[in-house]
């Protein structure tokens, strides 16, 4: 299947949100879901996954993706321009609420703050009944990625609460610092009914699912989908 660039814009150094538009498909996709998008480069076929980064909307889709100068498809991507047009299947993927929604933290680092746009501004105001927690993670605060829309959020959704944290702070910030692993067992508490989904980078995914199991939360409230 085929999409055409809509739009693009910048959203922190070397990083951007993608607008495209399918052409023969609905946006039936799940929140939370991925796509895959294939492109011949140097006369191979490269495939790569990106998580949806906005809520189904007609036959419109975005990715939120980070420049990697010697990667094999984020390149071709970055040098698409209004009205160019990529080849992608899908979608696929399990990292979506689970039935029936409790209480949950979300927990992100980097781009894999991305299926929690999706899910959140999708999900938000169909279970005002439950609370949500996004503990979001990056180095430096530039690399918050959406956090005017975080902050917009928790302002309109009472049971919505954004926590981001810093692991390179400069001397003006006054929110959280430090990994994410900390402030997630502070949030659960001594809860254990909750659902902790967490998206990033291996090292730290992995990571995080032990020290939940530790906790004793039960194995099935932890949803995870890592990258390298």
């Amino acid at each position: 299947m085929k999409a055409r660039l809509v739009e693009y814009r910048e959203i922190a150094p070397n990083t951007r949100h993608f607008e495209f538009e399918a052409l023969e498909w609905q946006a039936a996709f799940v929140p939370g879901q991925f796509l895959s998008v294939t492109a011949n480069v140097a006369g191979d076929d490269i495939t790569r996954a990106y998580s949806v980064a906005s809520p189904p909307d007609g036959n419109r889709f975005a990715f939120c993706a980070n420049l990697v100068t010697d990667g094999h498809l984020s390149p071709l991507l970055f040098s698409l321009r209004a009205g160019d047009e990529i080849d992608f299947k899908g979608p696929y993927g399990a990292f979506i609420l689970r039935r029936p929604v409790s209480d949950s933290i979300f927990v992100a680092t980097g781009t894999g703050i991305a299926p929690f746009r999706s899910i959140l501004l999708s999900k938000l105001r169909e279970h005002r009944d439950h609370r949500f927690t996004l503990i979001f993670g990056v180095r430096h605060e530039h690399g918050l990625l959406y956090d005017d829309e975080w902050r917009g959020l928790a302002a309109e959704y009472s049971n919505f609460d954004y926590q981001p944290t810093l692991t390179r702070p400069l001397e003006h910030w006054i929110g959280r610092t430090g990994r994410v692993q900390p402030h997630v067992l502070e949030a659960l508490g001594e809860r254990r009914d909750m659902d902790v989904y967490i998206c990033g980078l291996r090292e730290m995914v992995d990571e995080m699912r032990l020290q939940l199991k530790t906790a004793g939360l039960d194995r099935k409230r932890i949803i995870y989908e890592k990258y390298d």
